[in-house]
């Protein structure tokens, strides 16, 4: 987000449960540190518990899931607010989307409801935007496992669930003036059975001077019987700018309505070739 207040850009990026999850899963603090460059760099294994295969295991398995959420269409909704005296909105951005396919099969973006921003003291930035389907939500991309130092910290055990708990971060922190690729800082919770991530507690990095980015937390639910899809994410935090400014912020990122693409089926008597239905379908269009 920039400041629409000052000059120089101020980005933050945020996000408000709008549900309860079944399952709450409350966080612990503690850290470990090692060092590597060519692999995800892990803990020694405590008495009891592999953390190399741990980790093995849930990185091949986010990049299978990240395979499978590619097959689903799904809603999303987003809505920023900014929150003033009294706890009241003085400003809110809200974007209801529809993640679908073309016939090609590629999926795209279609806006749903997209109404006149009304924020104050902030906009958003490309970074935002970014972070709304990335960082905040998927966490870890797959393709860059290796640059991430992974740490070992812990096991939890929430209701019915027995959760591996791993403190994540960039091996080097990216310059934002040389790149504009985001990462993931923070904390992932593993189930132990499925070894897929059910939780995620942090914030995208890198951040710009003068760019504030608020800690997120995101939730999954098993929404196919086997694979943990995201649900929501969300925040709620003063950001504190290098100007002094204080802003209130809430965010809320919720993603329903997941659903498998239908094939097209075609009717045909006895006996007669079966021919692929080449009946053109119009194309939507990119919003």
């Amino acid at each position: 987000m920039k400041s629409s207040r000052f000059l120089f850009p101020v980005s933050a990026t945020l996000a408000l449960a709008i549900a309860a999850l079944t399952t709450a899963l409350p966080a612990r603090a503690q850290q470990v540190s090692t060092a590597s460059t060519n692999a995800p760099t892990v803990a020694t294994s405590p008495a009891g518990v592999d953390v190399e295969r741990v980790i093995r295991e849930f990185t091949t398995k986010e990049a299978v899931f990240r395979t499978a959420l590619n097959q689903f269409s799904f809603k999303r909704d987003v809505v920023v607010q900014v929150i003033g005296m009294g706890k009241q909105i003085t400003g809110e951005y809200k974007r209801v989307s529809r993640f679908v396919f073309d016939d090609s099969g590629k999926r795209y973006e279609k806006i749903l409801h997209f109404p006149l921003s009304t924020l104050t003291g902030i906009e958003l930035t490309a970074e935002d935007l970014e972070d709304f389907s990335g960082a905040q939500t998927f966490a870890l991309e797959p393709a860059n496992i290796n640059l991430y130092n992974i740490k070992y910290a812990g096991k939890e055990k929430i209701d019915e669930l027995n959760l591996y708990v791993f403190d994540v971060e960039p091996k080097v922190m990216p310059d934002p003036k040389k790149t504009k690729e985001r990462f993931f800082k923070g904390r992932i919770w593993v189930d132990d059975q499925d070894f897929q991530i059910v939780k995620v507690r942090g914030k995208g990095v890198p951040e710009k001077k003068g760019s504030r980015y608020p800690t997120f937390e995101t939730y999954r639910e098993q929404i196919d019987g086997k694979f943990w899809f995201p649900t929501y994410t969300f925040a709620d935090e003063e950001l504190i700018f290098d100007n002094g400014e204080v802003v209130h912020i809430r965010m809320r990122i919720t993603f329903n309505e997941f659903e498998r693409p239908r094939a097209r089926v075609k009717v045909i008597d006895e006996g007669q070739d079966i021919i692929p239905d080449a009946t053109p379908t119009p194309t939507p269009k990119k919003p």
